[in-house]
């Protein structure tokens, strides 16, 4: 359960390998106790160098890192009290399921007998119990994700850091273990912080999410609000489906501003930006905020003339695939069965209506 007592602070922190590019540029983030928090973001945007500065195998070039009150940017990572769960696993191969969990406690000195009833317990979380004795070779994907993630909770850490744990399982097992995973940590209460670039993966199991991109935090936000209200044109684009119309701003009035595009439409928007009259703008809005209408669209109505496409068959909705004038072809979502879909024809003419509410426009 997510308390209001902050455990992890960056302060200012940079990260530079060559001494010339920041990997990560002056990082500010606080991690609050019992949260789940993911760092999402493409390859190379810094969350994985976030991560590794927070577990201590690398030191940040400038700025601090506190964990619980203490500055760690030179604690070394056995002294962090923070556990580990690596995309690899990095198991021993040589040791048993058993002594691989059993192995921090062995490392931190603890008794024969604390470690066989802690190495129990954390195999039970797991429900590994029965494979104490098999070695790592011995065990599937999955059953290895397991095993690393025991081994990383079996000391009580303050925090567990996961750097895509689930990278190298497949789809289905890998939604299972997102389940599992969330469920592990409301049962739990501890400190999650997770890496991954898998948009949907973070939306799954987070309380929040930040998206970064070239070193820095985008945003920051609930799972639900980042993607119901992006506030820039990456973080609409990378999280969830976005159609993306480009114009001009035409006019404002408080919030909103109609934006008028390359073939003259105008269409009313969230002036996210706080963009003026006269600026370029794109605009992003969701595929399933989108309505179709058949035939040309109604003078007055805040819609898209278009031109129908494809159908394309997602198993629970399907994707109609639509032609917009001087702009990238748009996706609307709609639910399987609906009957009206039957008039939707390649080439017919038809309009893709949307409040203006979910239509945000990006200088």
């Amino acid at each position: 359960m997510k308390s209001d007592q902050v455990i992890v602070s960056f302060r200012g922190v940079r990260k530079t390998y060559d001494g010339e590019t920041l990997v990560v540029k002056g990082l500010d983030l606080d991690i609050y106790q019992g949260e789940f928090l993911t760092l999402l973001g493409p390859s190379g945007s810094g969350k994985t160098t976030c991560l590794m500065m927070l577990a201590g195998f690398e030191f940040p070039t400038g700025g601090e890192i506190w964990l619980d009150g203490k500055l760690l940017n030179k604690v070394p990572p056995h002294k962090r009290d923070i556990g580990m769960v690596f995309q690899n696993y990095a198991l021993f191969p040589h040791l048993s399921v058993q002594q691989n969990v059993e192995y921090p406690l062995t490392v931190r000195k603890m008794s024969a007998a604390e470690r066989a009833e802690r190495t129990h317990n954390a195999l039970k979380m797991v429900r590994m119990e029965s494979f104490a004795k098999r070695y790592p070779a011995q065990l599937s994907g999955g059953q290895q994700q397991r095993i690393a993630l025991a081994r990383a909770l079996v000391f009580e850490p303050k925090l567990v850091l996961m750097d895509e744990p689930l990278g190298a399982l497949d789809k289905q097992l890998r939604e299972h273990m997102q389940y599992e995973l969330k469920s592990l940590h409301e049962k739990l209460g501890v400190t999650f912080v997770y890496v991954t670039h898998d948009q949907g993966e973070a939306l799954t199991m987070s309380d929040r999410v930040a998206v970064f991109d070239k070193g820095i935090v985008q945003q920051l936000d609930t799972v639900d609000h980042l993607y119901e209200a992006p506030c820039n044109e990456f973080v609409a684009n990378f999280i969830g489906d976005s159609n993306k119309l480009r114009g001009t701003i035409e006019e404002t009035q408080g919030d909103f501003c109609d934006i008028r595009l390359a073939d003259g439409t105008r269409v009313s928007g969230l002036n996210v930006a706080k963009a003026q009259p006269g600026a370029q703008a794109i605009a992003c809005i969701r595929p399933e905020r989108m309505k179709l209408s058949a035939g040309a669209h109604r003078p007055g109505a805040n819609a898209l003339p278009g031109e129908a496409k494809s159908l394309i068959y997602f198993g629970d909705h399907v994707r109609m695939r639509c032609g917009v004038r001087d702009q990238d072809e748009c996706f609307v979502k709609v639910p399987l069965g609906t009957e009206a879909l039957d008039a939707f024809a390649p080439g017919a003419p038809i309009a893709l209506e949307f409040a203006p509410e979910h239509l945000r426009v990006f200088a």
